[in-house]
């Protein structure tokens, strides 16, 4: 008996001291995990942007970006606003899909205009549960550009969920923008997807 209480005492004593210790290591690690992920998007920004590519290779180059490094599903169901609630799970699902293309489709030419420039990260902090990191874009014969990334890992893993240019939030744009166009189709979910598939 006396060894078994000693066998407790000790594990709820390591517990204590890991439950101590970790929520210092967890910030740490989830400001350089920001970090990391920002530094492999401005590399594949930097790619992309000095690929040469038009059309549909760059439209499709932009879209694996967005797809590996982007919180899509998030960003999705924010721009529908409070109609994501009377949503069903497949026609988030399927507006995601669309929105995944429209929006490759939408920032390809966004991208398009910093052919010959690069993309630097300029500091990084920490913002309520997300992190904010400030990155540069040096265009040729320009003035810079300032682009923030939001950082958040509530989906599981570390993902940007809002991408924010030069004073300009992505999700606050996209949102006005697909409210507008679901007006339009007087709240037709279903038909808000299908010509998403063919906008941008």
């Amino acid at each position: 008996m006396k060894k078994l209480s000693r066998r407790l005492s000790l594990q709820y004593g390591a517990g204590a001291i890991i439950g101590f210790l970790l929520p210092s290591r967890v910030i740490a690690l989830s400001e350089n995990h920001a970090k990391i992920l920002i530094e492999n998007v401005a590399s594949d920004i930097n790619t992309i942007i000095n690929s040469g590519k038009s059309g549909a290779a760059l439209t499709g180059d932009v879209e694996k970006l967005f797809k590996r490094y982007a919180d899509l599903d998030i960003i999705a169901k924010t721009t529908l606003g409070r109609d994501s609630r009377r949503a069903s799970s497949a026609q988030l699902r399927a507006f995601s899909r669309a929105f995944s293309g429209y929006m490759a489709r939408k920032y390809s030419k966004v991208f398009r205009e910093f052919e010959g420039g690069r993309i630097e990260i300029e500091g990084i902090r920490k913002v309520k549960s997300w992190h904010e990191v400030k990155t540069g874009v040096y265009l040729r014969g320009r003035s810079k550009i300032q682009v923030l990334f939001l950082v958040s890992d509530k989906s599981g893993k570390d993902l940007f969920f809002d991408m924010i240019i030069e004073g300009i939030s992505l999700r606050l744009t996209e949102r006005t923008e697909i409210t507008a166009m679901l007006e339009r189709r007087k709240g037709d979910i279903n038909a808000l997807t299908e010509d998403l598939k063919k906008a941008g």
